[in-house]
């Protein structure tokens, strides 16, 4: 057992520090405001919690030590604040012996526990606290906290306090917290940050969720409950959803075979809600992933609104109407129930399939995937080329278009790239009908490619040697789409994908991002490390297409990037009052 260190640190007299009310002292590297009040004699470090203004420039009265910047107020007795916004401030033993008052400096006064720290967190997300979030975000990571203790708290709060349920916040948590380990490791607390703001936002005056329960006999078949789900979506009955879901969960089935019975839901109808449906089952697994999936039962019924209630594509005339797609779907899904599901690469018919699917006219997509799948070709195969197909659409998206289509090819890539990974968690004939509902959402965003902006492999770029660090100067400015793409085609070439992903990650967390960008740096990610090894160009158009996205939304106010890096230098006991050059 470690034996605690204690130094005592004479101040002065007691009728010194009596007649001066407030001394300042250094001791323990930074200064201690000491207070003479009612007879006694009180220690605290001088700088305010909040943002580091000096307390001993402080007024006291009554026993509250009120600071004159943001006008926070501290017990001085035990440190504790009266203004959740500002934090507690630390607070030293103070002894007086033979006429001398001491300071006791001591290793359980400066610890600072992960508990502590985590209560401090879940206090800013009831109040969406930015200030708050940010230094418990940096303390739990810089002291070693797993970065899966500080998920699951967030996310316990998201789930529990948004009555709807999984919410984008949710999925921008899961999103960051899954592109951790590709993140520089000065940047990892940020991302945190960014995720619980998100959250907070989105349970900020929203009704807490009350769950289900599942039924009392868990012994149902899970066929029957799957059947039971699909049915009650159908109808959307939300409340006899729920509990044949948390009846499987119950019931201890294997994590695929749950994901299994959302996924297979999600696409008994074409492309829910824009995609977003099975993007957020997909996210909702992550999590799960990174969190345990004994919290399966708090987790998965959150997705139960959004399925039931979601807009089916074949009730909106652009699926209609010039063309019935829907009607052209019918033939393919009737031989997709034929196939046998393979193992088969696409290798050298990758390129060729995603022609296909890019090409005017829609049943070329089709046939293209139903003929790879009757070859054998794997479900997550055939999946990762609708989604380069659909990144492409991001690549050649030309800036003469309207700014808010941006977010149009946006939709459709991030849910096929979805769409991949839950095909490699859960392949069935029934998810697999999402490969032609994809290919005709990439059909459907062909005008967004009129016209076509070139990508920089298609055409002479003329970068000259760069780096990547050189994006963020570009992403100081607007309009630097084609500036952006070009730099992230040359270093990628050149071999510094991990850098440019490090670069590419702070350039999205100093902004104030929207969801879309958070999204876009991680599913660029995983479809880069997906692809780059059989197909390199199709990995390196994948982030040239990624960062064409990221610069068309550049630059931002960066407020929550400045709350960070204040929360950053206090902790690091910076003086506030100093600038920092830019």
């Amino acid at each position: 057992m470690s034996t605690l260190v204690a130094e005592r640190v004479r101040v002065g007299s007691v009728a010194e520090l009596r007649a001066r009310g407030c001394t300042l002292v250094s001791a323990g590297g930074h200064g201690i405001a000491v207070f003479a009040q009612d007879g006694r004699f009180f220690a605290v470090d001088n700088r305010c919690p909040h943002m580091g203004f000096p307390l001993n420039r402080g007024t006291v009265r009554d026993g509250l030590l009120t600071c004159h910047w943001h006008h926070a107020r501290f017990d001085l007795e035990g440190g504790g604040t009266l203004d959740p916004f500002a934090d507690d401030v630390r607070t030293f033993p103070v002894k007086v012996e033979d006429d001398s008052v001491y300071i006791v400096l001591d290793d359980r006064a400066s610890a600072q526990t992960a508990a502590r720290w985590l209560g401090r967190l879940e206090e800013g997300l009831e109040h969406n606290l930015e200030f708050v979030m940010a230094k418990a975000a940096i303390a739990l990571i810089s002291g070693g906290s797993p970065a899966s203790d500080v998920v699951r708290t967030i996310g316990k709060h998201g789930l529990r306090y948004r009555a709807r349920g999984w919410s984008m916040g949710m999925s921008i948590l899961t999103s960051l917290a899954d592109v951790l380990p590709a993140l520089a490791t000065e940047d990892r607390p940020l991302a945190l940050l960014h995720g619980a703001v998100r959250v907070a936002e989105d349970t900020s005056g929203q009704a807490p969720r009350f769950d289900l329960e599942p039924l009392p006999a868990t012994q149902v078949p899970v066929s029957r409950l799957k059947s039971w789900f699909r049915r009650a979506i159908e109808v959307r009955d939300q409340d006899g959803a729920e509990r044949a879901l948390q009846t499987a969960i119950a019931a201890q089935a294997a994590s695929e075979t749950l994901a299994d019975i959302l996924l297979t839901a999600a696409t008994d109808h074409v492309y829910l809600d824009a995609g977003h449906v099975v993007d957020f089952i997909n996210k909702a697994c992550e999590y799960l992933d990174l969190v345990g999936w004994d919290s399966a039962s708090l987790v998965l019924p959150s997705l139960v609104d959004g399925l039931a209630n979601a807009q089916r594509s074949e009730e909106q005339n652009a699926w209609r109407h010039p063309i019935d797609l829907i009607e052209l779907l019918g033939p393919h899904l009737e031989r997709l129930t034929r196939v046998a599901p393979g193992h088969a690469a696409l290798d050298g018919d990758f390129d060729a399939l995603v022609a296909a699917i890019l090409a005017d006219d829609p049943a070329a997509g089709l046939e293209a995937i139903s003929a790879a799948l009757e070859r054998g070709v794997a479900f997550a195969d055939v999946a990762q080329a609708v989604a380069h197909a659909a990144v492409l659409r991001i690549g050649r998206f030309h800036v003469s278009n309207e700014f808010a289509d941006w977010d149009a090819v946006h939709n459709t890539w991030t849910a096929a790239q979805a769409l991949v990974q839950a095909l490699q968690r859960a392949p069935s004939l029934e998810l697999a009908r999402g490969l032609y509902h994809q290919a005709l959402r990439v059909y459907l965003d062909r005008f967004l490619n009129i016209p076509a902006a070139r990508l920089p492999d298609e055409r002479p770029d003329g970068v000259a040697a760069a780096t990547p660090e050189r994006l963020l100067e570009l992403l100081d400015r607007e309009q630097q789409v084609a500036a952006a793409a070009s730099l992230a085609n040359h270093v990628v070439a050149q071999g510094e994908a991990e850098s440019f992903i490090h670069v590419l990650g702070h350039a999205v967390l100093r902004e104030d991002a929207g969801f879309h960008s958070y999204q876009t740096l991680e599913a660029g990610i995983r479809q880069f490390n997906g692809l780059r090894e059989r197909y390199p160009l199709a990995a390196r158009r994948t982030l040239v297409s990624v960062t064409r996205y990221i610069a068309a939304h550049a630059p931002t106010s960066r407020a929550l990037f400045q709350t960070y890096r204040i929360a950053e230098r206090l902790l690091r006991g910076d003086d506030l009052s100093i600038a920092v050059e830019e």
